[in-house]
């Protein structure tokens, strides 16, 4: 049997932009994909702790350092700038080996979305 466990998370970071004409996605600071094994065009899931909003999309690398975390597209109509929001992304797997998987979690600088030294 195959379960859904989480992944990656990447805990309480802040929207850094929100550029609505774009065709879709979060663009997310390279150095935290690294960090939380997130790939381009992955599938991650946004949650807004402002007010609530979740939503599904896929991520594009941003700017090594640069502490970018941009809602693409429709998606940047459910933020605002600087809302604190938690990235997730799920993986399937066998149910015998997620009783030990551990998930990557980083919990970012609140100032620069930069992971803490």
């Amino acid at each position: 049997m195959e379960i859904t466990v989480l992944k990656s998370k990447i805990h309480r970071v802040h929207v850094t932009e929100a550029n609505l004409d774009y065709i879709g996605s979060i663009t997310i600071d390279e150095d935290l994909m690294d960090a939380v094994h997130l790939i381009e065009n992955e599938q991650v899931h946004v949650l807004n702790l402002r007010n609530g909003e979740r939503l599904i999309t896929y991520v594009i690398k941003g700017e090594r350092g640069s502490g970018v975390i941009c809602l693409n597209g429709p998606a940047a109509l459910k933020v605002s700038l600087h809302d604190l929001v938690i990235i997730i992304s799920y993986a399937h797997m066998d149910f015998e080996k997620a009783k030990t998987f551990r998930p990557w979690v980083v919990f970012p600088d609140a100032v620069s979305n930069k992971l803490k030294s």
